[in-house]
């Protein structure tokens, strides 16, 4: 089979072509032909070496995908081959509450990934996606979708009406969007980009912040929202952003901190009077487990729920699916098709 390698981890050109033999099940195993996979922040991170320890150079990288059923281990049973099939990346993370003991065994940073022709994973930890999702909506549910849905619904307990804040346009920001309008709540979307915003719009976001035309963000949003901040927050930016999120954020609000894309112009804890007085409880969140994820499909099943992409590239062009995704010009998501 053909894979892509993580090479030397010293940035975009360390990521390589590379012959490898075809894989066979183990006991409780499956392997997948991989249909399609997303990109994720993490994946520009890894390959750059930033994201941890480097790892071995023949790593197969890419946390998020789907695939078809190609052959099964002893003792998988109820597994079809030919079933389309996706999973968490801690393939190990099946219920429960998060443990650092999950990152062992992570798909593209501890386990070889999806950004290959076939991928060998637990059988215990897929979940089957149904015929109402295509691939192109089921194909980043498990990390950027999981992670939304791990935010706004088990972390934010979200309820009709609540107002939603996230930063940013990317896929997890946007996943966060149609699951609050799923749920009936409101959305407030920050850019810097007016084009995208635009777009956002058109995917039924209720209110859009330019945060370089208007700096004090949080300001605008209480003032449009009649003085009352987010009552969930999707905290995308990190340090860089945690006070303004705080800012903006209702009594009571639930702040999920997923990212660090702004950087981290300040280690101190911002805001801390504000955390105490509007009684906030911030959360990392780390995706999400197989229980959530099964749950999570079966809402997206029964809507109909979309996912945006915002660019396909072909098996051969992953390179450049890599480079547009380092430009950050895109909204949602980045596909790599495999055929």
């Amino acid at each position: 089979m053909r894979a892509y390698e993580m090479g030397s981890q010293s940035g975009l050109p360390s990521l390589q072509m590379a012959e490898r033999p075809d894989l066979i099940p183990g006991p409780d195993e499956v392997v997948l032909k991989v249909r399609s996979v997303c990109l994720n922040h993490r994946d520009l991170l890894a390959l750059s070496g930033a994201y941890g320890a480097k790892r071995p150079s023949n790593r197969i990288p890419v946390s998020d995908g789907i695939g078809e059923v190609l052959a099964v281990g002893a003792d998988v049973v109820n597994i079809q081959v030919g079933s389309r099939m996706i999973c968490d990346h801690f393939v190990s993370w099946l219920d429960g509450p998060w443990s650092p003991n999950y990152l062992n065994r992570d798909l593209g940073i501890s386990l070889d990934g999806w950004l290959a022709e076939q991928i060998l994973v637990p059988a215990n930890a897929l979940v089957p996606v149904p015929d109402e999702l295509s691939d192109e909506q089921a194909a980043p549910m498990a990390a950027a979708g999981l992670t939304a849905w791990n935010a706004v619904v088990e972390f934010g307990h979200i309820k009709a009406g609540d107002l939603v804040l996230a930063l940013g346009t990317g896929g997890v920001s946007l996943m966060a969007l149609n699951i609050a309008k799923l749920h009936g709540a409101r959305v407030a979307v920050t850019s810097s980009s007016d084009e995208k915003l635009a777009m956002v719009r058109a995917m039924g976001a209720d209110l859009t912040i330019n945060y370089k035309t208007h700096p004090d963000w949080a300001h605008v949003l209480m003032n449009a929202n009649n003085g009352i901040g987010a009552d969930i927050v999707i905290e995308n930016g990190g340090i860089a952003t945690l006070s303004q999120s705080i800012a903006a954020a209702a009594p009571n609000a639930r702040i999920a901190l997923i990212g660090a894309l702004a950087g981290n112009s300040d280690p101190a804890l911002p805001n801390l009077n504000s955390i105490v007085v509007k009684n906030l409880i911030l959360k990392g969140i780390t995706v999400g487990n197989r229980r959530t994820l099964v749950d999570f499909v079966r809402a997206a099943a029964a809507n109909r729920m979309s996912s945006v992409i915002s660019r396909v590239f072909s098996f051969d062009e992953a390179a450049a699916a890599y480079a547009y995704l380092h430009a950050g010009d895109h909204i949602g998501k980045i596909m790599i098709r495999m055929f």
